[in-house]
């Protein structure tokens, strides 16, 4: 079986949990570096998950001449600048969300890597749910009639302290806005990609609760280019969480009361049926199989650079219109 070689930059939460345990786990790839800035905690982490080198220098780790594909796991302001230079050492590039702080970075990224003939891939792991991807095929099917208006909730309480690992997500500089930003721009995608194109976009970003230069809350509403319209709800000011998706249609509606999970309800006609597609144990994997498959074949990922391009592009003018911190 062709293998693709891997670097893995960057080593929080997400690498740890899902990202290098994928990256070791899937047949096709191989793990071969890791990087971090403290080269003693990349050293363990590269041991932990069996990669043979680390390095504390990423610039150096993408010119390793085994390495063929970069997966890009820091914090969003930097990711416009590893992309473009990992393009042009020639690797492919598969990035975490939101792709960049702007959508000029976005195109930026995608200049580069046309340029240097290497594919990009956004992380928007949730285009692979089955769950997503059953309530697609029910609305394509007609069976809950035309769409009329969707809801989709994320809320989570996140006030983390000054030496909180995560803390840099409230400085606007490192995470170009609030949980709109961070974990909205999933939510964005599910849309789109249930939907297709946006025509219209309104929005209110705020703080509910908290003083900081970032929202802490935020509420978007979409018009479709296929007439329905959305609402995305977004908090980190919540005691109750909450990841919710409901669809309604003229004959219909699909309930889905915890995304990350696969639970759903369908309503036709006043009957109602439950359906259960179990996301993957590790919501990554399907992510890092598509794109590598994507590169071995040479065809195109499922979630490419324009589809972050499109995201950031959503979400800039929420914040454009709105954000008057």
């Amino acid at each position: 079986m062709a293998v693709l070689r891997w670097a893995l930059i960057g080593a929080g939460d997400i690498a740890v949990r899902r990202i290098a345990p994928a990256l070791r786990d899937l047949d096709n790839c191989e793990l071969v570096s890791v990087s971090r800035s403290r080269s003693e905690l990349a050293k363990g982490f590269a041991e932990q998950f069996g990669a043979p080198k680390w390095f504390a220098d990423w610039r150096e780790q993408i010119n390793d001449s085994d390495v063929d594909a970069v997966y890009i796991a820091t914090p969003v302001y930097v990711h416009s600048e590893q992309a473009i230079v990992t393009a042009e050492s020639g690797k492919h590039v598969l990035c975490e969300k939101p792709m960049a702080m702007s959508v000029k970075e976005c195109d930026n990224m995608i200049a580069a890597c046309e340029a240097n003939g290497v594919k990009l891939g956004i992380a928007y792991y949730r285009r692979f749910y089955p769950s997503v991807i059953r309530a697609k095929e029910i609305i394509a099917s007609g069976e809950i009639g035309k769409v009329s208006v969707a809801q989709i909730n994320a809320f989570e309480f996140f006030d983390p302290p000054p030496d909180h690992p995560r803390r840099w997500l409230l400085d606007r500089s490192k995470s170009g806005g609030g949980p709109m930003m961070d974990f909205g721009c999933h939510r964005v995608e599910v849309l789109m990609n249930l939907f297709g194109p946006v025509k219209r976009i309104e929005g209110i970003t705020s703080n509910a609760t908290f003083e900081r230069e970032i929202e802490d809350t935020a509420v978007a509403m979409l018009q479709f280019e296929i007439g329905c319209s959305a609402t995305i709800a977004i908090t980190h000011a919540a005691a109750e969480a909450r990841d919710t998706l409901e669809i309604y249609g003229t004959r219909g509606s699909i309930h889905i009361p915890v995304l990350n999970k696969g639970d759903m309800t369908i309503v036709v006609n006043g009957e109602t049926r439950a359906e259960f597609h179990p996301t993957a144990a590790n919501t990554h994997a399907p992510l890092i199989d598509d794109f590598t498959r994507t590169v071995l074949e040479n065809g195109e990922p499922e979630i490419g650079g324009d589809i972050g391009r499109k995201v950031n592009a959503v979400i800039e003018e929420v914040y454009g219109r709105t954000d008057q911190q």
